[in-house]
């Protein structure tokens, strides 16, 4: 069993950035496919990026390309969401995921975090 706790939102201006985390309870999670989701409000929950297990490839949302970046930090359990030239449609509850799988589709993922809140004021 894996836990994800996700931290980093917050309220931010549009063009700011914001950082988010998400910590692993498990010491393997470097054999995981990490992926970032988020939900606006009133809307389903969408893909923004993955990390493949070998941190090799990453896949952004075309809404995010070029503007966020996924990162990991296997010493740590860590992944994390560089999002930079935050717009107001950014706003969302922001979770982490991860899956044994390729993570090319939403339902392969097994574990999610809680989620973070992510405000971005226009």
């Amino acid at each position: 069993q894996v836990q994800l706790a996700e931290s980093g939102g917050g309220l931010v201006q549009a063009g700011g950035s914001l950082r988010l985390s998400c910590a692993a309870s498990v010491l393997t999670f470097s054999t995981y496919t990490k992926g970032w989701f988020r939900q606006a409000p009133g809307k389903e929950r969408e893909f923004v990026a993955l990390l493949s297990r070998s941190g090799g490839n990453t896949v952004y949302a075309d809404s995010v390309k070029g503007r966020f970046t996924i990162s990991r930090d296997n010493a740590n359990n860590m992944v994390y969401l560089q999002m930079n030239s935050l717009k107001a449609e950014d706003t969302a509850i922001y979770y982490c995921a991860a899956t044994r799988r390729t993570g090319l589709a939403e339902k392969e993922y097994e574990y999610w975090g809680q989620g973070t809140q992510v405000t971005v004021s226009s």
